[in-house]
C-alpha cells in the first residue's frame, strides 16, 4: 500500500537545506532526523549523500507510514533504515548503542515552531546527551530576531499558528540559542535561506 504524504513545503525547501548540508564536514556514519514528517526530506537527502546514513523519525503512525512507503518508493529500503518512534518530550529517546556510535548529526527541519516550547527544550536537552564533542544539532525554519519578525508574511504565519494552537509559534532566535548553550552547544552559523526561513548550525562544546 503507498502511503506517501506530499508536504509542499518539503518540495520548495529540500535543494537549499542539501546545498547548507553539503557544506558541513559529514563523515561516514548516520544522521537522525527528529520529527521527520512525510520522509520526504529524508530520502532526499539519503539519496544525495550516500556515505552517510539517514536516520528518521516520527512520533505519529500515519507519517512513520509514510516514511516507509517513499523508502521503498525511492529504492532505498537496504540503505536506509525505518523510522523510529521518537517523541522528543520522552526521555530517553529509543536510541541503540550502534546508532548512537555512528551518531554525527541531529536535526530538526520545522518543526519547534509547531510544537510547544517544551520540545525545543526537550530537543536540546537530549541532543547534547547523544551527541559527542565537535558533532552538530542543526535546526530549519522561521525565526524571530531580537524578538521582530524579519518579514510580514511570517507574522502572518505566527498569528495562523496561535490560532490553531496558542503553545505553537515562530521561536525567537535569542531564545534559542540561550536553549543551546544550557545543554552544551555554540552557534556556529546562522544562514538566511528562502521565504524568510534560517538554518541554526549548532556544534556541541562542552
Amino acid at each position: 500500500m503507498d502511503n506517501r504524504l506530499f508536504f509542499p513545503a518539503t518540495q520548495r525547501n529540500k535543494i537549499y537545506i542539501g546545498d547548507v548540508l553539503s557544506k558541513i564536514p559529514l563523515k561516514k556514519g548516520l544522521v537522525l532526523e527528529i520529527g521527520s514528517g512525510s520522509g520526504e526530506h529524508g530520502v532526499e537527502f539519503q539519496k544525495r549523500f550516500p556515505e552517510i546514513i539517514w536516520q528518521t523519525s516520527d512520533p505519529e503512525l500515519e507519517h512513520r507510514k509514510s516514511i516507509i512507503s517513499w523508502i521503498i518508493h525511492e529504492k532505498l529500503d537496504i540503505k536506509m533504515p525505518k523510522p523510529l518512534d521518537i517523541d522528543v518530550t520522552k526521555s530517553p529517546w529509543p536510541i541503540t548503542q550502534k546508532l548512537l556510535d555512528a551518531l554525527q548529526v541531529i536535526i530538526s527541519i520545522n518543526m519547534i515552531h509547531i510544537a510547544p516550547w517544551e520540545c525545543a527544550e526537550a530537543l536540546f536537552k537530549e541532543s547534547g546527551k547523544l551527541l559527542n564533542y565537535g558533532k552538530f544539532l542543526i535546526l530549519y525554519g522561521p525565526f524571530k530576531i531580537e524578538d521582530k519578525h524579519i518579514s510580514e508574511s511570517n507574522e502572518l504565519f505566527d498569528n495562523s499558528l496561535k490560532i490553531q494552537n496558542n503553545d505553537w509559534g515562530v521561536r525567537n532566535l535569542e531564545k534559542v540559542n540561550k536553549e543551546a548553550i544550557i545543554n552544551g552547544f555554540q552557534q556556529k552559523q546562522l544562514i538566511k535561506m528562502p521565504a524568510n526561513n534560517f538554518t541554526l548550525i549548532y556544534k556541541k562544546v562542552s
